[in-house]
């Protein structure tokens, strides 16, 4: 039988320490970008292969974390778990993805599943779920990064990453205004989502700074886009003086203009739209889009190695906050 490659036999072809093929393998700190990318050309050329059983034993690490998103179906998350998905291949590391389809039961029966495996991680996108069940929850995790969602009090395993969405919003709205438009509405995302309330809050303020008064006839809520179609007809029949709309995502949006100019409604003649996220439909749509751009892949990549540092001892706890940049185009 043909014997399997071993670190000895890639060190040997290298003339460096095993030691050195090591830290190579396992991505660790310590080496040049051009000895490691020799190693692992040698690695490749030899057909190594790590066994993770051996190395799991080794460290001590299964290599294996935790993601969870509300509905995978959406391209924000999608995205996402991409990001994730890369950095995770690109390390050697296994994803196990749990999908919550926006329940609350099924994200508590979620996180429930995760602190009985034995993972090294876990990254929790948007997570509903109230705070005196979620910060025991995040406890049991030896490491942990939690987007969208922020904690009262920092715990010393975990990292949170948000999107200023608040902010955002308050940018898009701002802009309408200033185009003279007076009657803005907002077509959210479900009740739940962290998102969703932030940029209701965003929303809010703009329409405050400008000395315009709130009006809730403005406001619906949904998650899917077939939903948004059917808010968007509510709103105009509603307020037939509508002239401008933010909404809580690009796919929202599009439905929510498909639905404007089957109604005869121009864009943005008649109704102004701007969406959230910058997804690839933003840009191919007629109008285009205006959004709100986040690198949705960045995040994930960005979750992911922030939780590999957190893993090695190489990252404490902390926060990051993303802030989306405003695209102009036809829609607005």
């Amino acid at each position: 039988m043909k014997k399997r490659p071993t670190l000895a036999d890639i060190a040997r072809a290298a003339g460096v320490s095993m030691m050195t093929v090591s830290r190579a393998i396992n991505h660790k700190p310590g080496l040049s970008d051009e000895l490691r990318q020799q190693i692992l050309k040698i690695a490749d050329e030899i057909g190594f292969q790590p066994n993770q059983v051996a190395r799991g034993l080794a460290t001590r690490q299964t290599f294996t974390i935790g993601l969870v998103v509300p509905d995978i179906t959406l391209p924000f998350f999608s995205y996402i778990a991409r990001g994730v998905e890369d950095v995770c291949y690109e390390y050697g590391y296994h994803v196990m993805l749990i999908n919550t389809t926006e329940e609350l039961e099924r994200e508590r029966a979620a996180l429930n599943a995760l602190m009985q495996q034995d993972i090294d991680g876990a990254i929790l996108c948007s997570v509903r779920s109230p705070l005196e069940d979620l910060v025991p929850a995040l406890q049991r995790f030896p490491a942990a990064v939690l987007f969208n969602r922020e904690l009262k009090v920092p715990l010393s395993n975990v990292v949170t990453i948000s999107v200023n969405d608040q902010r955002g919003a308050m940018l898009a709205v701002q802009h309408m205004l200033e185009q003279g438009r007076k009657r803005i509405a907002y077509l959210g995302g479900p009740s739940s989502s962290i998102s969703h309330q932030r940029r209701l809050e965003g929303y809010k303020q703009a329409l405050k700074n400008a000395g315009l008064a709130f009006d809730p006839q403005l406001v619906e809520q949904g998650s899917t886009a077939d939903m948004a179609a059917g808010n968007m007809s509510a709103l105009l029949e509603r307020c037939p003086d509508l002239d401008g709309v933010f909404a809580f995502s690009d796919v929202s949006a599009v439905a929510g203009m498909q639905v404007c100019l089957d109604k005869c409604k121009t864009v943005p003649g008649d109704i102004a739209f701007i969406g959230t996220d910058d997804l690839p439909v933003a840009s191919v749509v007629r109008p285009q889009l205006s959004t709100l751009r986040v690198n949705l892949l960045h995040i994930g990549r960005l979750s992911m190695r922030t939780l590999l540092d957190m893993i090695d001892g190489e990252a404490a706890a902390g926060s990051y906050q993303i802030e989306p940049e405003l695209i102009l185009r036809a829609s607005s």
